[in-house]
């Protein structure tokens, strides 16, 4: 087929099935300079002309815009630098798969965006003028470096120039370099992500950030390496693209149709709303329904608020799970991550804080220059952050998180860099106890190796205990091997051709662990949600938050009493009351939200906040490590030592007489050494010798 019959074949095919947005387009032209086509529309109308596409795009691709520029248009308007955009091409390939084979191919890639360079003009064809004769030569710049004339083109002249560049008629495009990388959630165990480069132009240019998931279509090209040798014999692969489809929208971009926001709306006036978005979230774990409701309430997320005097009132609620081996925290983590319409993982582990925050690195695409590369937690930019094994990190990572919970802001001051990114997501953490099980009879923070700042920036802290209960355990075997079975018969059905399994059968088993609202309806109610909801708290709700918080603080009145809360926990409950009221789509905050709020917060601090020694709440054992009861008894533990110490020369006092004092104020030997052995970690005591202690 010639290349005239291709431009006439499109110029049919664009009339055919495009012509109103044609229309569009020279309506909004220059403004807008592409036309999208889907391509299984091409493959209807010309199926040779679709093949022809994949297999010679470099000759193709020219066809198509020339055709879309020639386009006789009712009205006087000329797309003379229009171009044919094709999405949903069939052709779609691992970035790791790619191959020799694939060169010059149209193909498509799917990943997300680890790097992009400014967007800058790029030349493609030069105006030169000869300094002797002023003549003016064109010369399309095609290649990777930039090429000058080799001599004038005047006859008369006939010189080797010198030339000097025409930049006003010189012919520019606006170009921008990405680095698209595989996703995480698709590679094989052990593997490392691989990217590749993408050159993109003109209207594509500027509009994709690190973190977007996107598949971008384009033809396959390469370029010579170069090394101090000279030319190596290996090649570079870049991806010239033809079209960005956005794959993961954030909550503000999910598109909603109007049949589904009817849907949407009857959804919330359900009066058992809640119990289905909780029986929606891991529906394969059985049981945790607080767990589950804490974890809808954070995916609507409380109203993030700018006050007049500049500052940001952070929305996003932050949650960690501390618990035994095997309650399926892991889980609910990795189930987050897919609702949320933008989720990361990672693992504490093995994340380094440039890796969930960001890092000033060398940049290989542009010149040289250092650039920034994001990590998860500005992936995870108006999503859920989930990072499992928290307790695990190394303590400098640590510390990178603090500003990133509270402002949700990561600030860089790397390699000359003084940089700002946002990282408004709402962070999600699991931990296991230092000594594999969870001890309830000591306090949190001895458990858990965080520091207490850290765990102070969470809103709630779940802790998920194993204790064998025979009915509940019961319940949970059989929910376990029911899942099972389901899947059992579900993947005999696809894998065995001669199984007997209906697809009856396999749906009434699989019934026990089907969301009862659609993950992909939930996402996009979620999303309607944040967007189109702003609730305001009723005056009675207020009051009854109020009254719940001075109640608890009452506990902490008087001389010896504990601290039992601050005011971070008020502010965590006005935002798990907004988020409450969302889950209605309302803009109301009533006192049902707020009675739900504290309820959940209660329970929370009854797990967590309560001294072991005297039973009663104090946020102390959180926040420092150390309850109140405990500083007391440290207290008249160092008055036991500076006494029995003042009765032996060089104030050293013998261990076991300190023991002996201390039973006798009521504190027990293991009270004792423990508190002993903190007091030296803390650099209170000196050990001269085996068994004596000294006071610093």
């Amino acid at each position: 087929m010639t290349e005239i019959k291709w431009d006439e074949n499109f110029k049919i095919f664009l009339k055919q099935y495009y012509w109103d947005d044609i229309l569009h387009l020279a309506n909004e032209y220059p403004e807008q300079r592409s036309l999208t086509v889907d391509f299984s529309n091409l493959e209807i109308f010309d199926r040779e002309l679709a093949a022809k596409l994949l297999e010679q795009p470099s000759e193709v691709l020219p066809s198509a815009d020339k055709a879309l520029q020639e386009i006789d248009l009712p009205i006087d308007k000329i797309l003379d630098k229009a171009k044919v955009r094709f999405e949903k091409v069939p052709n779609k390939i691992h970035i790791r798969d790619l191959r020799s084979k694939h060169l010059m191919k149209f193909i498509a890639v799917e990943g997300m965006i680890r790097k992009a360079t400014e967007v800058r003009p790029k030349i493609i064809n030069a105006a030169f003028m000869c300094m002797r004769c002023e003549n003016v030569t064109f010369v399309p710049q095609t290649e990777m470096k930039f090429v000058e004339p080799l001599e004038c083109e005047n006859e008369t002249c006939g010189k080797k120039g010198p030339f000097k560049i025409l930049m006003d008629q010189s012919i520019f495009v606006d170009a921008q370099k990405l680095q698209i990388q595989e996703s995480p959630e698709n590679l094989r165990g052990g593997t490392q992500p691989q990217s590749l480069d993408v050159d993109v132009e003109e209207d594509l240019a500027g509009i994709v950030k690190p973190g977007d998931r996107i598949v971008i279509n384009g033809v396959l090209r390469s370029h010579q390496r170069t090394t101090r040798e000279g030319k190596s014999p290996f090649y570079d692969l870049i991806l010239d693209a033809n079209h960005i489809e956005n794959v993961e929208k954030e909550f503000d971009e999910l598109q909603i149709t109007p049949e589904e926001e009817v849907i949407i709306k009857e959804m919330s006036q359900d009066p058992h709303i809640y119990d289905k978005i909780i029986r929606s979230i891991a529906p394969s774990i059985y049981g945790l329904e607080e767990v589950k409701e804490a974890l809808a309430l954070q995916l609507f997320s409380g109203v993030p608020k700018h006050l007049p005097d500049g500052s940001r009132v952070r929305g996003d609620i932050h949650m960690l799970f501390v618990g035994d081996p095997g309650v399926a925290k892991s889980q609910l983590l990795r189930y987050m991550v897919k609702l949320a319409p933008r989720g990361v993982f990672a693992s504490g582990k093995s994340a380094s804080s440039s890796g969930l925050t960001a890092a000033a690195v060398k940049d290989e695409m542009g010149d040289g220059r250092w650039t920034l590369e994001a990590g998860a937690l500005v992936m995870a930019d108006m999503g859920i952050a989930a990072v499992d094994e928290m307790d695990k990190m190394r303590s400098e990572d640590k510390s990178a998180l603090h500003e990133a919970m509270e402002q949700q802001t990561i600030s860089i001051a790397k390699a000359g860099i003084l940089a700002t990114l946002k990282s408004r997501c709402a962070l999600l953490g699991a931990a296991n106890p230092k000594y594999g099980r969870f001890d309830r009879y000591e306090g949190i923070a001895q458990q858990i190796n965080m520091p207490p700042a850290l765990m102070s920036r969470f809103d709630m802290i779940f802790v998920l205990l194993d204790t064998p209960n025979e009915e509940k355990d019961t319940r949970i075997a059989k929910h376990i091997l029911k899942s099972h079975y389901a899947g059992e018969l579900s993947e005999q059905r696809k894998k065995i051709a001669t199984s007997k399994v209906t697809q009856q059968q396999v749906d009434e088993q699989m019934e026990i662990i089907i969301p009862d609202i659609d993950p992909d309806l939930m996402r996009k109610y979620v999303a309607y949600s944040r967007r189109n909801v702003f609730p305001i708290m009723e005056e009675e709700a207020r009051d009854h938050l109020v009254k719940f918080y001075m109640d608890l603080r009452k506990m902490g009145e008087g001389k010896d009493a504990p601290v039992p809360v601050t005011a971070r926990q008020l502010e965590a409950l006005v935002r798990l009351a907004e988020a409450s009221a969302r889950v209605r789509l309302s803009n109301v905050v009533t006192m049902d939200d707020a009675k739900r709020t504290t309820k959940i917060v209660y329970s929370c601090m009854k797990q967590v906040g309560v001294d072991p020694t005297t039973g009663a709440f104090d946020v102390d054992v959180i926040a420092s490590g150390t309850s109140k009861s405990q500083r007391d008894k440290i207290k008249v533990l160092k008055e036991i030592i500076r006494q029995v110490g003042s009765r032996h020369p060089g104030g050293k006092a013998p261990v076991e007489e300190i023991y002996a004092e201390a039973s006798i104020e009521g504190i027990d030997r293991a009270h004792a050494e423990d508190m002993i052995a903190k007091m030296r970690r803390s650099g209170d005591l000196l050990k001269p010798d085996h068994d004596s202690v000294r006071l610093v």
